[in-house]
């Protein structure tokens, strides 16, 4: 049982040199997951020079935790944005994750990638209800989208209903990245620190750029932009499972506390769930979870692998994708794609690229950052604003929960030191190790995640190991 994702095991990446000085490019890539290498690729085709610059390896973020699901199922979304947006944007939304599909299928057909691609029919289901389904499913519809509503599925449980999204696909995301990213130039560990009009600033050097792309995930720059005030992220769980059942689609349930997601990989099932947002899991046990469930479902199952994965989630529940900032001509932004990055990295690299080169790209209105939809996020501005209110005011306020000596050996938690509040894990030899529970980005009170023996930041979702090392942002540096 390995704790990382199976897509590690089975693909070696091409290792890339980091930055060595200075250096100038048309376009300037930060991060190098799928939305980066994709946008780099694409824009090769357009034979404009693009290089990208990763701060660890490609693919090491979040690329590499995916499910790796190709779809325009995206949850209970169509209905929504037609109330709150409108058909147009709706259908623009719509248009720009099928052909993302379609445009996967063309390039691993044009490069003639082995990268276990296979089309399968997603499903949205739920064990309870049946009216947001067939909601759902003729929204779909009305858009153009081969969608339906079916209480038929390969579920082990019965389910009130489900919808069906055909044509949809998945695959093995590094065996796909291992074949386009021959050719890119591209700079790994190498971690941008400032950006300030055309000139990127690194550890290891500078580049200078006409257009600069951030596709590092979680934007680290406050201004301008405020994405922080816009966007919260949230983690969720897999496990891959031998001997138990292969299922021929790809499922998602949009039950709170039954919603679990599965697809077939490898031979294997991996079957995710106990989403929560970043910085609330105190209490631990996802894993355990999931476990008991499988364990239920399929008794002979054996685990092979499990691991977390984060997405940033916008207010509206629409990626931000396209100029960065009035203020900043030439930069570009892709972000928040909810818990569909696969896709939505398609649709951006696409929506950046005809940006870059021709200045208008078809299907991009609904996707833009400097947008207002008061009816789509009103609510959710407020609630992460109270959100930001609680968790900045823990730090200054909150009591430590213990003391050292009563913190159990393999656990963390916020304690008393030398009557001070500090964050401290318990190591399963009993070694203490200290770090500061302030979080350098914003300054939030960091919380212990005992799932991946992790500090995670509830309000923007930094995440630092138990030495402090920083493990993603916004945050750009460790903590002490």
């Amino acid at each position: 049982m390995k704790m990382q994702a199976l897509w590690r095991d089975q693909a070696d990446l091409p290792q890339f040199p980091a930055l060595s000085g200075d250096y100038e490019a048309e376009v300037a890539i930060i991060g190098g997951g799928m939305a980066g290498i994709l946008t780099a690729y694409l824009l090769r085709e357009r034979g404009v020079e693009a290089v990208v610059l990763e701060a660890d390896r490609v693919a090491s973020g979040q690329t590499q935790n995916t499910t790796a699901k190709i779809t325009s199922q995206h949850g209970l979304i169509y209905h929504k944005l037609m109330e709150t947006m409108g058909e147009e944007l709706a259908r623009q939304y719509a248009k720009a994750n099928e052909e993302a599909i379609a445009s996967y299928r063309d390039i691993i057909a044009k490069e003639n990638i082995d990268c276990h691609f296979e089309e399968r029919d997603a499903y949205l289901y739920s064990l309870r209800e049946m009216n947001p389904l067939v909601r759902e499913a003729e929204a779909a519809a009305k858009l153009g989208i081969a969608a339906s509503f079916t209480t038929q599925t390969e579920l082990p449980f019965p389910v009130q209903g489900a919808v069906r999204f055909e044509g949809q696909a998945q695959f093995h995301p590094l065996l796909f990245l291992r074949s386009i990213v021959e050719g890119l130039s591209i700079f790994e560990r190498t971690r941008v620190q400032t950006v300030e009009e055309d000139q990127l600033v690194t550890d290891k050097g500078t580049v200078r750029a006409k257009h600069i792309v951030f596709a590092c995930h979680y934007p680290f720059l406050n201004a301008p932009g405020y994405y922080f005030m816009r966007m919260h992220q949230e983690r969720s769980y897999v496990l891959a499972l031998d001997h138990a059942m292969q299922v021929k689609g790809m499922y998602l349930g949009i039950d709170e506390d039954d919603g679990w997601s599965l697809r077939s990989a490898e031979g294997l099932l991996l079957f995710g769930g106990g989403n929560h947002r970043t910085g609330e899991n105190r209490g631990g046990g996802k894993y355990n979870m999931l476990r008991k469930k499988a364990g239920e479902l399929w008794p002979q199952s054996e685990e092979r692998y499990h691991w977390s994965a984060q997405d940033c989630m916008t207010l509206d529940i629409v990626p931000y994708i396209g100029p960065y900032a009035s203020s900043a001509p030439g930069w570009y932004v892709a972000t928040g794609f909810e818990k569909w990055g696969m896709t939505s990295s398609m649709a951006a690299a696409t929506i950046l690229t005809n940006l870059i080169c021709g200045g208008h790209s078809p299907n991009s209105e609904v996707f833009s950052p400097q947008r207002f939809t008061p009816g789509a996020s009103a609510k959710n501005f407020l609630k992460e604003g109270g959100h930001a209110v609680r968790d900045l005011s823990r730090e200054i306020f909150a009591p430590p929960r213990a003391v050292i000596e009563d913190l159990p050996m393999g656990h963390g938690g916020v304690v008393e030191v030398d009557g001070q509040k500090v964050g401290v894990y318990r190591d399963e030899n009993g070694e203490a190790h200290v770090v500061s529970v302030r979080c350098p980005h914003l300054g939030c009170q960091l919380e212990w995640n005992p799932d991946e023996k992790s500090w995670d930041c509830p309000c923007h979702g930094s995440r630092f190991d138990f030495t402090g090392k920083l493990i993603c942002g916004p945050a750009q540096e460790p903590i002490a």
